[in-house]
């Protein structure tokens, strides 16, 4: 994977940064070297999320890891259903780091509920989240990647659910499957800057995300469920950590994987190949 200082003099922007994957993605590329500008919510997304939302001290401590790496960061509460407030962070961290090279689209949400008992409020929050939020943010970054004229690397979390279906989660499935249309997309449309696109699909990662209880309750409900969602063959028991997927994360930022564009890569300790 990449090496300390491989990505210096580099400046990476991520969302959902408070906590979690974010939070991790944006220690680690800043520990490669890379200033950061980091952005969340802060706030419950819709009532429909039932797990706990990130909240400002979250953010600030995002800040502080940063930080002790040594590096500087500029952090912003920001909703990524906001395009404005999205484009004005990408313009003051441009104006205050002189460039921008990395893309995290991290942010995203989950809920529960089979496809035709979801409400409209169910839908709309996830879709407009993660797919349509991943959509803007993608839109407020990449003319000022491509203004810098340094090409670039933009990574799209995406998920085991966009490659492989699971049930009781469609429309996260279906925006996960979304966003591999939206970096192959984005892969040839950017080729021409420099800009290589990838995406990554993580399986079992210990955040706030897991409900255990929320999937113990659909899984008591829908006892066939349960077979769809296996244990890891290099991991059988527990979750990965934030910080495995982050590896991952770091060596597509960085200039050692050049030869990868659209490609859509697996983060899943083999699960997905059962």
């Amino acid at each position: 994977m990449t090496t300390n200082g491989a990505l210096q003099g580099r400046v990476a922007f991520i969302t959902g940064a408070a906590r979690g994957q974010g939070r991790a993605h944006a220690v680690r590329l800043a520990r490669e070297g890379a200033d950061i500008i980091a952005s969340d919510i802060c706030a419950a997304v819709s009532d429909t999320i039932t797990y706990p939302a990130a909240t400002a001290d979250d953010l600030a401590e995002t800040v502080r890891a940063v930080e002790a790496e040594g590096r500087k960061v500029l952090a912003r509460e920001v909703d990524i259903r906001d395009d404005a407030a999205l484009r004005q962070l990408v313009s003051d961290g441009v104006e205050q780091f002189g460039r921008l090279d990395i893309l995290v689209a991290n942010a995203g949400v989950l809920s529960w509920g089979r496809l035709w008992e979801l409400t409209d409020d169910q839908w709309n929050s996830v879709v407009d989240v993660n797919l349509s939020g991943t959509w803007r943010t993608v839109r407020a970054v990449l003319p000022a990647m491509i203004d810098a004229g340094n090409g670039g690397s933009v990574i799209v979390v995406s998920s085991s659910a966009g490659l492989k279906a699971t049930p009781g989660n469609g429309h996260y499935a279906a925006t996960k499957y979304g966003l591999v249309a939206l970096t192959n997309t984005l892969a040839l449309e950017a080729a021409e800057f420099g800009i290589r696109v990838n995406s990554i699909h993580p399986y079992s990662v210990d955040t706030p995300m897991i409900e255990p209880d929320a999937m113990m309750k659909v899984f008591a409900e829908h006892p066939s469920y349960v077979h769809s969602f296996a244990p890891m063959p290099l991991q059988p028991q527990g979750f990965m950590t934030p910080d495995e997927v982050s590896d991952v994360v770091a060596w597509l930022a960085g200039d050692g994987s050049g030869t990868l564009s659209g490609a859509q890569i697996p983060v899943d300790k083999g699960v997905l190949k059962y």
